[in-house]
């Protein structure tokens, strides 16, 4: 089994577990994150895209994590952009899941 199917199997198995968003619910100010708090599609997306972002942090060489944190920031900028509009934060969470996708298959992976 390769790493990304073992990481996806992780993913899944988390998604059952944890059905809060990546960040303390009980603690958020802005309307983007009460938006994401108060639905559980949106949850499980915040869920998956912080699981990825953070798992390829530690995969990606310095200059693509340097890239990757920067890429964030401007992602939570947009985020924060589409306050309580739950269209727009799906289809930005989904967007930014694909562009950390897209990473994930430019890293180069050991040929067994």
């Amino acid at each position: 089994m390769t790493i990304y199917k073992k990481f996806c199997a992780l993913l899944f198995l988390v998604s059952d577990v944890v059905s809060a968003a990546s960040f303390d619910c009980l603690r958020v100010t802005g309307t983007d994150e009460k938006a994401v708090c108060a639905n559980r599609q949106l949850s499980d997306l915040d869920v998956e895209m912080a699981v990825k972002y953070h798992w390829l942090s530690g995969l990606a060489g310095m200059g693509v994590a340097g890239d990757m944190r920067d890429s964030q920031q401007l992602w939570l900028q947009k985020r924060r952009a589409c306050g309580g509009d739950t269209d727009c934060l799906h289809t930005l969470y989904l967007q930014r899941i694909q562009a950390l996708n897209r990473i994930y298959d430019a890293i180069p992976k050991p040929v067994i």
